[in-house]
């Protein structure tokens, strides 16, 4: 009853955003239906939500009489992972999607009192529109709550290697941060209907965009963290096809934050701003397309039917396909805006949309050229790490390089050398750093030294732009703490954010240059040395899971003879699903990592019984997963300035209009 109940609220939602669009589109130009249209988004918020508690009851009571349960859930599995179940799958996620797009929609209802009406009604009736091609994409074609005629005794598990914490929080993080992209696109396409795109709606923009990117940018991060110790591969990023389908809107959501600043500051770039606005959801809805029709292969898709897939292609030809349309009809009448010179801090973040709107294109190019090959019947390439490495990561180079100059530089005419002096300190410290690492650290790598430069030049950056903020060393100190006390949360929350992006690169440039690994086959008291470690083998037992069997390794990690850790690794078989993984074990040692896994068994030469045993030493890796979440915090402190949460109050007549 509860799961018929839940499917029901599904197609109430859906009932409900066809009145939103339709009343918040008359309620442009009529108040009373445009508060109808409001309380449709609330009503359609509150349905999906009781649709996906319905779901979530039916996994944890292991409700098998219902399809998606019983393909996905099993009595055994811990109880987090039975909630996690709920979205673990291509229906549940589905419903996610769904819940996420329609809270927004309540969201623009809510705190969308500064908008002028009849953008907000527009705004509303656009995040309709995409409500209801979600909603009728789930209902009809992918509904989680269907019955089974004869329910099986037990379900068929959740993939093992989707049972884990870090995967149970990355979906929502990031489906907040790809659907949170669809209030940006309303508010696009409600501008281009309305004819109207100036500093004001460029600022209603930014908070939007803001959140949804800090949202994207810590659910990459989980997922990137799930990859490194639950694939037991050893790296933290692998290019996979999946990776690529959400760091596309991450790079097209950054762009975009720094394109509204213009806008908003100076009036100049409105039509590139839109374009932005339009491309960051389109990426996103790319994304839940490549993830979703089984084009790709990857451990973590949601390879279902060709049909479903060609429904998803459809959602997105129609919804990025009609924005782009209005666009290329209004773009000719969009007002240039501000003039300003080549030096300037407008120059400057226009390099910044350059280099990071290439770095998507060629992040795109490499996940679809292999797909269009082989939809042609043509050679297919294999684009791996090797390619985007090349790529990649000089376009990113050039783009980070510049990056300090820009809150260096004033708006509309800049003073080039009285920015680079103002960073002589941090560009010393960088090129001593660089310089330092190639001369100490062995081996010597040219290319890592100049990464890690670029990693301290772009924190240094970062604390240079702060110190002049508040004017540091040149007037009193209680005139500096005065002045520190009134900067702006947006100016530490962009300081940070940068800073944030060279803690990362440094963690990059470290553990990919200068990790060791080993593979040895060992027994019972044999030792292995790894990075300054010594690794021993102390035994081998088996372990009862509460849903799977296990081999644990006990590994003993000393370091000039003390005792340092102890390394669990395990081999798991789940008897539901018929699966063996790997548990990673890993020595946290400061920013450094000892990281363990146990393979299948071998024997030595002399055929004593042993375990492959594979060992990896990274250092600086955790600064990897440090410095995006300092990025997300730097975008959190942003949002948390009210001048920017607030939108531009209404102009006079706009109340009344």
């Amino acid at each position: 009853m509860i799961a018929e109940l839940g499917a029901f609220c599904l197609i109430l939602a859906f009932v409900l955003s066809i009145a939103q669009t339709g009343l918040s589109a008359a309620g442009a130009s009529r108040p009373v239906l445009a508060g109808a249209g409001e309380g449709a988004a609330f009503g359609a918020m509150a349905m999906v939500g009781l649709a996906f508690a319905a779901l979530i009851h039916a996994f944890v009571t292991s409700d098998f009489s219902v399809a998606n349960v019983a393909e996905n859930s099993h009595t055994a599995k811990p109880l987090l992972y039975r909630v996690a179940g709920a979205w673990g799958n291509h229906e549940g996620s589905m419903v996610l999607w769904c819940l996420a797009l329609t809270a927004f929609g309540a969201a623009i209802a809510a705190f969308g009192r500064d908008l002028p009406r009849d953008l907000k009604a527009r705004t509303l009736a656009v995040q309709g529109a995409l409500g209801i091609l979600f909603l009728g994409y789930t209902v009809f074609a992918s509904n989680p709550l269907e019955r089974v005629l004869a329910p099986p005794v037990e379900g068929a598990s959740l993939n093992p290697l989707l049972q884990d914490p870090a995967l149970a929080i990355h979906p929502p993080m990031l489906y907040l941060g790809y659907v949170g992209f669809s209030v940006v696109f309303s508010l696009a396409v409600a501008a281009l209907i309305g004819g109207r795109i100036d500093a004001a709606w460029a600022r209603w923009v930014r908070p939007w965009t803001l959140a949804a990117w800090s949202f994207l940018t810590v659910g990459i991060t989980l997922g990137s963290f799930w990859a490194y110790y639950e694939l037991g591969w050893g790296g933290w990023w692998f290019w996979d096809p999946v990776e690529n389908a959400s760091f596309m809107p991450w790079l097209m959501g950054a762009a975009l934050l720094h394109s509204a600043v213009v806008t908003e500051k100076r009036g100049a770039l409105p039509g590139w701003t839109l374009f932005l606005a339009l491309a960051a959801f389109t990426f996103s809805m790319l994304g839940a397309f490549l993830v979703r029709s089984g084009v790709l292969t990857s451990v973590h898709a949601f390879a279902v039917d060709p049909t479903r897939g060609l429904l998803l292609l459809g959602i997105l030809g129609l919804a990025s396909g009609a924005g782009f349309a209005l666009f290329a009809w209004r773009a000719p009448s969009l007002i240039p805006g501000g003039l300003f010179a080549p030096v300037s801090r407008e120059s400057a973040i226009v390099v910044n949309n350059i280099v990071l709107t290439a770095a998507a294109t060629a992040v795109l190019f490499g996940t679809l050229w292999p797909l269009i090959c082989e939809a042609l019947d043509l050679p297919t390439p294999s684009v791996g790490p090797p390619f985007f490495n090349l790529v990649f990561n000089p376009i990113m180079a050039v783009g980070l390089l510049i990056l300090p100059f820009g809150p260096m530089l004033a708006w509309k005419r800049g003073d080039a050398l009285g920015a680079a002096q103002r960073l002589w300190i941090a560009a010393l410290i960088a090129v001593g750093a660089g310089f330092l690492a190639l001369m100490l650290v062995s081996p010597r790598k040219a290319l890592a030294s100049a990464g890690l430069a670029l990693g301290f030049w772009l924190i240094a950056g970062a604390i240079v732009e702060i110190t002049e903020r508040v004017r540091a060393f040149r007037v009193p100190m209680a005139e500096t703490l005065r002045r520190l006390g009134g900067l702006p949360r947006g100016a530490w929350g962009s300081s940070l954010a940068h800073a944030g992006l060279g803690v990362f690169i440094l963690g990059a440039c470290f553990e990919t240059s200068w990790k060791l690994e080993l593979a040895e086959i060992m027994a019972p008291g044999r030792s292995v040395t790894l990075g300054g470690y010594e690794l021993t083998l102390d035994a081998v037992g088996v372990v009862d899971g509460p849903n799977y069997l296990a081999e644990r390794a006990t590994l003993i990690v000393t370091q000039g003879g003390r005792r340092v850790c102890e390394a669990l690794p395990e081999r798991r078989f789940y008897p539901a699903g018929g699966q063996t993984t790997q548990e990673v074990a890993i020595c946290y040692r400061g920013l450094d990592q000892v990281y363990v896994t146990l393979g299948e068994r071998r024997a030595l030469p002399d055929g004593t019984p042993g375990w492959l045993v594979r060992g990896y030493f990274n250092p600086w890796v955790q600064l990897i997963f440090i410095g995006p979440m300092l990025m997300a915090l730097g975008g959190a402190i942003s949002l948390s300035d009210r001048r920017l949460r607030i939108g531009v109050g209404r102009r006079s007549g706009e109340a009344s209009a």
